[in-house]
């Protein structure tokens, strides 16, 4: 079977829910979207949520929102309006991506990439000003026995070391803005996430 990114599909809301399961084992339950969710994103802002498909299985999956920059310091329940998309700004100049998730079966095959790219072509169609994320420093953990949060970002930060999440999103074009503590709960990360802009212009 073909591999395919399209919109997502009120079908799809099923095996998203199972899908984050999956993808992101170690972050809090209350954290994680499920399939109600999925519905409210279709209603609120279809045209932002995209998934890969092979055949009847989802393999891939992201979800945004249209919002104004925020550089302050935020949470991923607070940004999101608690998952479901209260938050999202209709006249908002950035597109806020809250996740990018790959089955780890189909990892290593550009899958990810393939969402950027899709969002960035969302970007340019709606006239934004390019992608926002707050990127998950998953390689944090190595580090915690070692260093705290604030030391290990400033390391990614000036390339002293790689980060198999943050590391990926440079190398897509994202620029790293500043560390938020306390943005999920998700001990991988060291609850942190890092704040990063990907502009409209650049090619994914």
């Amino acid at each position: 079977m073909a591999i395919h990114l399209i919109n997502t599909r009120p079908e799809h809301a099923p095996l998203l829910d199972a899908l984050q399961k999956v993808v992101f084992p170690t972050l809090s339950p209350d954290e994680l979207m499920g399939e109600r969710h999925y519905h409210e994103h279709l209603k609120v802002f279809p045209e932002g949520q995209f998934v890969i498909v092979d055949g009847d299985r989802v393999v891939g999956m992201t979800t945004t929102m249209r919002h104004h920059l925020t550089l302050e310091d935020h949470t991923f329940l607070e940004i999101s309006g608690n998952m479901l998309l209260s938050t999202h700004e209709s006249d908002g100049d950035w597109l806020y991506g809250l996740d990018v998730g790959v089955h780890p079966d189909y990892r290593g095959r550009g899958l990810a990439k393939q969402l950027y790219r899709a969002r960035q072509e969302l970007c340019r169609q709606l006239g934004l000003k390019g992608q926002v994320t707050v990127g998950m420093p998953n390689g944090y953990l190595n580090y915690a026995h070692e260093m705290d949060l604030d030391t290990y970002f400033e390391a990614l930060k000036a390339g002293q070391l790689t980060d198999p999440t943050v590391s990926a999103q440079q190398k897509t074009g994202f620029e790293i803005i500043r560390l938020i503590h306390n943005y999920l709960e998700d001990p991988q990360c060291g609850n942190g996430g890092v704040l990063m802009v990907l502009p409209v212009e650049k090619i994914v």
